[in-house]
């Protein structure tokens, strides 16, 4: 049985991101390490653009506790890739992100995964904390249906 891949009609933000030379390694594609910095890059780009978070003075900042990928084609230099974003659980403290990574504009996705913020108070970084309100918001539109 061929299991049924994310295609980009199941995500709600889209990202392009340029492979670099640097990005491929010795068997010619996409080194496995790249993806994470793929995921990285959507989710901060998503929270920056939608202005849930400010870098230099959010109350709250994320901090990743779980994170996978599961590949299905490779990538390589020098592919367009296009990193597709939604929140698949959005919690009290915590918002998981599915992501899939895309080869151009393919409708199947290449790798997909997760990304899991919890949010904690930025002086202490210690302790969970509720997620304001205008990040809820930001989170809401992307929630996966």
């Amino acid at each position: 049985m061929t299991k049924i891949l994310p295609g980009r009609d199941d995500y709600r933000f889209f990202l392009e991101i340029p492979t670099r030379w640097m990005d491929n390694d010795i068997y010619g594609h996409v080194n496995n390490v790249t993806y994470y910095s793929y995921f990285d890059t959507i989710v901060a780009r998503f929270l920056l653009g939608s202005g849930a978070i400010n870098l230099v003075d959010s109350p709250v900042i994320g901090v990743v506790v779980e994170t996978q990928c599961r590949f299905h084609a490779p990538l390589a230099f020098p592919d367009p890739v296009t990193a597709g974003l939604r929140v698949e659980r959005l919690g009290n403290t915590s918002i998981r992100y599915g992501i899939g990574i895309f080869r151009g504009e393919e409708r199947q996705v290449s790798a997909e995964g997760h990304f899991v913020h919890v949010y904690v108070d930025r002086a202490t970084q210690r302790r969970p904390t509720p997620l304001p309100d205008v990040l809820r918001q930001a989170a809401s539109a992307i929630l996966a249906s």
